[in-house]
């Protein structure tokens, strides 16, 4: 029987236990504080900030799943093995949350809720009113498993989407750009731009003081990826000369954030700790069960990181 390790927050290892074990209660799974031998386990389930620094021991394993949707805190591990197979993790409850949170701030920066508020407090009665859906064009940067669902879901809300990603790609309902020149022109484009790819060597300061002078005049940003895609800096002076009307960030380049930040105290800028989306044990689970089945089976694991590529 494939043995698992729960590598995991030992604070939420009751929980990861109830939703595998309810899955498939035969599972031989091995939690924290349980004693085993590494050369026994098949699959380790892996999170950085759990109870296991050293991989070291488990360079036989089949493989190593990731129970964070980016891998780069991982493969910054000095100690992870490099024979077992990594895997991301994609599963719906991820991608749902994902979504709702990029839909929500879309909306809200669509509709102009932020200027609707400074306006209130000013005591003025405004008469700005928004274009329709049809007629605002958003972007959104990486179209992976998160960015091509929350690219899908705004095209179905009727919004005119565009998207980037390394390679090309085909989405109903979706402009697929790629390469530089297709990055320079979902700038120009993107009067709401949506940042959800991967950290990696090339994609750190992707959105620098060029690339925010390339976007509209007034234009909105949306980062709920990694906070290391933004020059934070080139980011605040922007919002400074207003030529990006607001950003909202669930991510930042230290989390979290520093009390002296400016970001706290900018009128432009919605902060939010890191919470756009998580994975979610209950339907994670069904991702994992989902590898144990094909690893029993002969099948190719899903979801396989390239780690020249960081993702």
């Amino acid at each position: 029987m494939t043995r698992v390790l729960y590598g995991g927050k030992t604070v939420t290892a009751d929980v990861w236990r109830s939703a595998l074990l309810a899955q498939r209660p035969e599972l031989d799974l091995v939690m924290p504080g349980d004693g085993h031998d590494p050369g026994s386990v098949d699959i380790v389930l892996y999170e950085p900030s759990g109870p296991i620094q050293n991989m070291a021991p488990y360079s036989g394993v089949a493989a190593i799943q990731s129970l964070w949707a980016g891998v780069e805190t991982l493969l910054r591990n000095e100690s992870l093995p490099t024979g077992p197979p990594l895997l991301r993790m994609v599963e719906d409850g991820l991608t749902l949350g994902m979504t709702e949170y990029v839909v929500g701030h879309t909306y809200r920066a669509h509709l102009g809720v932020a200027a609707q508020q400074k306006d209130q407090a000013q005591g003025i009665w405004g008469a700005w009113n928004p274009p329709l859906a049809q007629n605002r064009r958003v972007g959104v940067v990486g179209l992976g498993a998160l960015g091509r669902d929350a690219a899908e879901t705004l095209s179905r809300l009727r919004f005119d989407v565009s998207g980037w990603s390394r390679t090309p790609k085909e989405i109903g309902g979706v402009r697929c750009l790629f390469g530089e020149d297709g990055f320079r022109t979902l700038l120009t484009d993107s009067e709401i731009l949506i940042l959800l790819a991967p950290l990696t060597p090339e994609t750190e300061n992707l959105i620098d003081g060029a690339a925010l002078a390339a976007m509209p005049e007034g234009a909105h940003l949306i980062n709920a990826a990694r906070g290391p895609l933004i020059d934070e800096d080139a980011l605040i002076s922007a919002l400074d000369t207003g030529h990006i009307a607001t950003a909202t960030l669930d991510v930042m380049c230290t989390e979290p954030l520093p009390p002296e930040h400016r970001f706290w105290t900018h009128p432009n800028v919605l902060v939010t700790p890191h919470i756009a989306s998580v994975t979610r044990p209950e339907t994670a689970a069904v991702t994992i069960i989902e590898q144990i089945e094909r690893f029993e089976s002969g099948k190719p694991f899903l979801h396989t990181v390239e780690r020249e590529r960081g993702y």
